[in-house]
């Protein structure tokens, strides 16, 4: 028997093993926030908390005001088994927090006049056939991919599937949405009605920029987004720059664990220790909707670009129309969504306005990691959370951060 297949079967009896604990436990108590806090020291010690118990096993947090980071930090492990601290470098997959950076990408192209949000978006790409749901439908445009109501469908767990080692090539991403798109062709409904998350249509986004520029979405995004800002942490590839790499990890007690398994390929997985399944580097296949990796710093510098009205110690990315389209324009109402906090899907952001606070976010989660990014354009003020654990409420870590004065 070969060794892969023997680590495997190893890996597999340990998922089993994994099982029969969490049959057996009733889960790790995981600490609710204070109802109230009064500083920073409050605020990490409730952090404290969480990655002293393994949810998650390590976390970094930037805060931006003003234009500038004012607190940046790192808590428990970026990597436990090999003893790397997690940091305010920690470089941790941004999975999809990535259609931010593709939000603006698309803004930046409309600035230059190279296409107009309101653009059918079979006018840059031929091969976008769909099943509308009737004759009378409204053809699909590129504010509809933007604000996810353009009624295509999410692949769901199919893209947990969409995954590849480091030392495999990767994806060409108009071929790839050219592939993939038949399965997810019919739509869920009339365009421009409602709003259903998907990443197909932020993929899409990624082939429209590759129409336009004639060079790959990855290069463009490094050039137009990276590079500008200084964000030299930041890449869709691991790179030499990047000096603190976060493994992903999952809690073994945990009620996903024995479905792992069925989901993710047991050749990404690094090994188990007490409380963790820990995994190797992973790329995903659809880089325009997951694929940014890198820190909480550098990401604060985006936020605090945008915050800024689009520019950032001289280097502009955006126009501050094109901030102000992207904050207030678009809006549609998320099904079921709770009254009392203004839930809205706009171009990019979900929006939310409870409490009497204009909030803007982004979330992203998959394989081994939890991010947030969340900012309050009223107060010029924002906040990056990174976790390697996908089980982590970093929603919950922000909010309570928020009420704090920075």
């Amino acid at each position: 028997m070969k060794s892969s297949a023997i680590r495997n079967k190893i890996l597999l009896g340990a998922m089993a093993a994994a099982f029969i604990a969490v049959m057996n436990s009733c889960g790790t108590f995981v600490p609710q926030p204070p109802d109230h806090i009064s500083d920073i020291s409050a605020l990490e010690a409730y952090i404290n908390e969480l990655v002293e118990i393994g949810i998650p096993p390590g976390l970094s947090l930037a805060v931006v005001k003003d234009g500038r980071i004012v607190y940046c930090k790192g808590f428990g492990w970026a990597d436990r088994p090999r003893k790397i601290p997690a940091s305010c470098e920690s470089v941790y997959h941004w999975w999809s927090i990535t259609k931010i950076a593709t939000a603006i990408a698309v803004f930046q192209l409309q600035e230059k006049g190279k296409l107009h949000l309101d653009d059918q978006v079979i006018q840059y790409l031929p091969f976008f056939k769909v099943q509308y749901p009737s004759r009378n439908s409204k053809t699909i445009t590129i504010r509809n991919l933007l604000n996810h109501s353009s009624g295509l469908p999410d692949p769901g767990l199919d893209i947990m599937t969409w995954i590849h080692h480091d030392w495999e090539p990767p994806f060409n991403q108009t071929e790839l949405v050219k592939y993939v798109l038949p399965k997810y062709s019919d739509l869920l409904f009339e365009p421009g009605t409602q709003t259903s998350y998907t990443n197909i249509g932020y993929m899409l986004l990624g082939a429209v920029i590759e129409k336009i520029t004639g060079g790959s979405y990855e290069d463009y995004i490094r050039q137009n987004i990276l590079q500008p800002l200084g964000m030299n942490q930041t890449d869709f590839l691991y790179t030499e720059a990047m000096k603190n790499e976060a493994a992903g990890s999952h809690p073994v007690n945990n009620p996903l664990t024995p479905l792992m398994p069925l989901i993710l390929d047991m050749s990404y997985v690094r090994g188990i220790d007490d409380d963790h399944i820990w995994l190797k580097r992973v790329y995903t296949h659809q880089t325009p909707s997951t694929g940014l990796i890198g820190s909480v710093s550098d990401a604060a510098l985006l936020a605090a670009a945008y915050l800024n009205g689009g520019e950032l110690n001289g280097k502009r990315i955006l126009s501050g129309e094109s901030v102000y389209s992207m904050t207030h324009d678009s809006q549609i109402k998320v099904n079921n969504g709770d009254s009392l906090n203004y839930p809205r899907q706009g171009l990019g952001w979900r929006i939310y306005a409870g409490n009497k606070r204009w909030v803007i976010t982004h979330d992203g989660g998959g394989i081994g990691f939890a991010t947030k990014i969340q900012l309050y354009p009223d107060e010029n003020l924002g906040f990056v959370l990174f976790a390697n654990d996908v089980t982590c409420e970093t929603w919950k870590i922000i909010n309570l951060a928020a009420t704090l004065q920075w």
